[in-house]
């Protein structure tokens, strides 16, 4: 099996985890706390979409989905429309107000999209350097397993989030 049929069986496997995550939920339970400090099951789905999109629309050279599908107007966030929740303070992840279908839909364009973009690449595409300012240099491969490592631990953070939910 090559790196990019690993990679893509890991993006695609993002939308099922935070459809089970989000299913049956309101938009207030969504955006509620679960527990003290906890990031709200409605941002963590978010993140992990936009998240994804920003650092695969950068490495595809396009423009993300949350414009050129205007998510960005169809969620109406309270945030720069280049926002994607890194290194967001606490207070704001609470401002993410969406519904299950929304937030699900939209990590769904985007991981089409994800897809279609890893089905351009060929092995060696993954050893291309896009960041050699940093030691050491961060190659293509190196950046896709970093969004996809940023996805499923925010994905497996609203299952556990709804776990919690689910228990009180």
């Amino acid at each position: 099996m090559s790196a990019i049929t690993l990679l893509a069986n890991g993006f695609a496997r993002l939308p099922a985890i935070i459809e089970r995550a989000t299913q049956g939920l309101d938009r207030q339970q969504l955006a509620s706390r679960p527990a003290p400090g906890a990031n709200p099951i409605a941002w963590l789905a978010w993140h992990t979409a936009r998240g994804q999109d920003a650092w695969v629309s950068d490495l595809a050279g396009s423009e993300p989905v949350w414009t050129a599908g205007e998510w960005h107007t169809g969620f109406a966030l309270p945030f720069a429309v280049d926002e994607n929740g890194f290194g967001m303070p606490a207070a704001d992840t609470l401002r993410v107000v969406a519904s299950a279908d929304l937030l699900t839909g939209y990590l769904a364009a985007v991981t089409a999209r994800t897809l279609a973009y890893l089905s351009t690449l060929s092995e060696g595409d993954l050893d291309d350097i896009v960041d050699a300012t940093r030691t050491p240099v961060i190659t293509r491969g190196v950046q896709l397993m970093s969004i996809l490592d940023d996805g499923l631990q925010h994905s497996g953070q609203a299952s556990y989030a709804r776990g919690i939910l689910d228990r009180s």
